[in-house]
This record gives structure tokens, sequence and C-alpha cells, in this order.
């Protein structure tokens, strides 16, 4: 630890000196684009990209091993369509893209894809790093893979339009969303099997458990609500409403570090919501930009990123001003967000 200091110190030095975020607490954002299928890399200390990786078709959900040394993104050959869409009017799905990327940190480099299963979505990593818990949004179901030997050791039904993959922190239970059914399905990890389903309303999408597991948030998109779940009994303990259903449609969820509130994209509603977890009010509506999705933020948790769909932008937050600071351009279409500090 002092040897590496004594070198950031020299280097700093030498080269021109270091700013306090690159010295102290600098930090990368990893973005994926779902329509031009790559990962932007952006640099914390400028805010600006330094890097656009091709990674596959749709990618999507983004998760890091537990060491930071590997990314995994779901990627899918599955052609975009969406709620209204005439799926007979979309090209075949391509099931030789369907996968999850292993992309190397240090050698900003996608190593392989691992096949898990049909059209996968989104995904939880457990805590040992040797599971994922796979969302196969075609498939009605989700899968767990073992990392190892790189096979799906089991599937599992969990309602239409599965998405959201969520584990608890005490590593019991996996909740998936399905936004066909308006359930979350609850798979218990030591039996490998769904032992419950909970009704949780329109289009659930995302799932952010408390720090005890006790209790989880699971947003519903069309009725524009989150509501907080009791995970030991399943069932619903309290609803917040965020707006008007169909104008607020709540997305993505995150909680800060220290999971006194909750944040929010608001999709077509283009703003981020701030919900104080102990009081179940909205704190604040901070306009973001076009569709706001994937949610991540600053290890300090001063800033929150929201990745915008329609205008191909990431919109940096500042949490004690609650005011965008920038908009960082990527490509096409940015889905999910992952914050790595090295």
């Amino acid at each position: 630890m002092i040897r590496s200091t004594i070198a950031l110190a020299l280097a700093c030095l030498f080269f021109g000196g270091c700013s306090k975020q690159e010295g102290a607490a600098a930090y990368r954002v990893y973005v994926t684009n779902e329509v031009s299928g790559d990962l932007s890399i952006i640099d914390s200390a400028k805010m600006e990209v330094i890097a656009t990786i091709p990674l596959g078709k749709r990618p999507r959900g983004i998760v890091a091993s537990p060491d930071r040394k590997l990314i995994y993104v779901a990627l899918s050959g599955s052609p975009i369509g969406g709620p209204g869409v005439d799926e007979s009017t979309l090209p075949p799905p391509d099931k030789n893209a369907d996968g999850i990327g292993v992309f190397d940190v240090q050698q900003n480099k996608l190593l392989r894809v691992i096949k898990s299963g049909s059209d996968p979505e989104n995904f939880d990593i457990s805590q040992d790093g040797k599971l994922l818990y796979v969302s196969n949004e075609d498939a009605g179901g989700a899968s767990v893979l073992d990392l190892a030997t790189e096979k799906v050791l089991a599937s599992f039904e969990t309602g239409e339009e599965p998405e959201g993959v969520k584990m608890s922190p005490d590593g019991k239970q996996v909740w998936v969303t399905s936004e066909g059914a308006g359930t979350v399905a609850v798979i218990d990890t030591t039996a490998r099997k769904v032992t419950n389903t909970i009704k949780v309303g329109r289009r659930p999408r995302s799932i952010a458990f408390m720090p005890d597991s006790a209790t989880a948030w699971v947003n519903a998109e069309n009725d524009g609500t989150v509501a907080l779940i009791d995970a030991v009994k399943h069932e619903i303990a309290a609803t917040v409403e965020l707006g008007k259903p169909g104008v607020i449609k709540p997305m993505g969820l995150l909680l800060s570090p220290d999971s006194k509130r909750l944040y929010v994209s608001t999709g077509r509603g283009k703003q981020l919501a701030i919900l104080d977890t102990a009081t179940r009010k909205v704190e604040a509506m901070i306009e973001v930009g076009q569709r706001p999705w994937g949610l991540g933020q600053s290890p300090d948790g001063q800033t929150v990123f929201t990745a915008n769909g329609p205008s191909n932008d990431l919109s940096v937050v500042d949490i004690a001003t609650k005011t965008v600071t920038k908009k960082i351009k990527l490509t096409g279409s940015p889905w999910g967000v992952l914050v790595l500090k090295p």
C-alpha cells in the first residue's frame, strides 16, 4: 500500500500532477449500448469516453465479478420488439448470438461468450462468483449458469417476459420479475426451485434488496409505482406512487450506498426519482434525458448516472445539488450501467 502510494505521488510529480479525482477516487463507468452492440468506457476524471469496444448483438444486463477483474454482459440475437410491436413482422432471432459475454477489465477485451439459455436479458451473480442467474426473455424463464464448467445447471419457469434478476444479500433467494405476468418469481438458491410467486403490479422491471434481505423494492412500470415487498412473507408491505401512470414509467432501481435513498429511472417520464427509503416519500424528481433506463453511481454515492436510450447519452447527476452536471454522448441506445473502482 505504501509503495503504491509513493508510486502514484511520483507519477503525479513527473507527469504533470494528478487531480483529486485521479489520485483518490478514480473509477470507470461501463455502459452497454443495445443497438450499436458495444461497450462504452468512461473515465471519471474527465467524464469522457476513452474507449468503445464491440461486444455482439444487443448487450443489455451488465455485472462485475466479485474480484472486479471481469465484466459479464448479456447478449441476445433476438430482434428488438417492445410493447405494441407485432413480432410476426420482425426478423427471426439469431440464436448463435445469445449468451453471456466475458470481458477482461485490464485488457479491455471480450474474451468469449458463454451459452446461457435463450435470449438472456439480465442476470445477477452469486457472492462467491461461481454462478449466474439469468433471465431468458423469450423462453419465459430463468437459468442458473455455472461459470467454471460454462454449463446451465437448472432452468425455471418464471412467467412471460422475465427481466430483472436479483439475489438477496444473504444469498438465500433470487427474484426474477415477469413483465407479462406482473409477478416476481422467488427462487430458493439451495433447493434450486421456484418456491413462491408474488403479484406486484403491471410490468415489473427491476429489484433492489435492502441490506438485511428482509425487504426489497420492485417497480411496476405501467402503474407508475414502486412497491416495498416483505421478503419473508412474500407480500407487498407498501406502495409508493411516483407519478401519473403512463407518464412516469419506473424502469431501473438503485439503492444509495447507505440504502437511505432509492433511485428510480422513469423511462418516458424523462426523470430520475429520488425516494427516501425510511419515510417512503419522493424527495426529488430530476429531469435527466430521453427514456432513462439503466442506473449506476460513483463509489462515494455522490454521483448517479442514467443511461438515456433514444438520446444516446449518459446523464451525470450531482446528488448534493440534484442537478445534471454533464451529458456524455454515447453510441447506439445505452441500456446498462456499471461503475468500477480499480
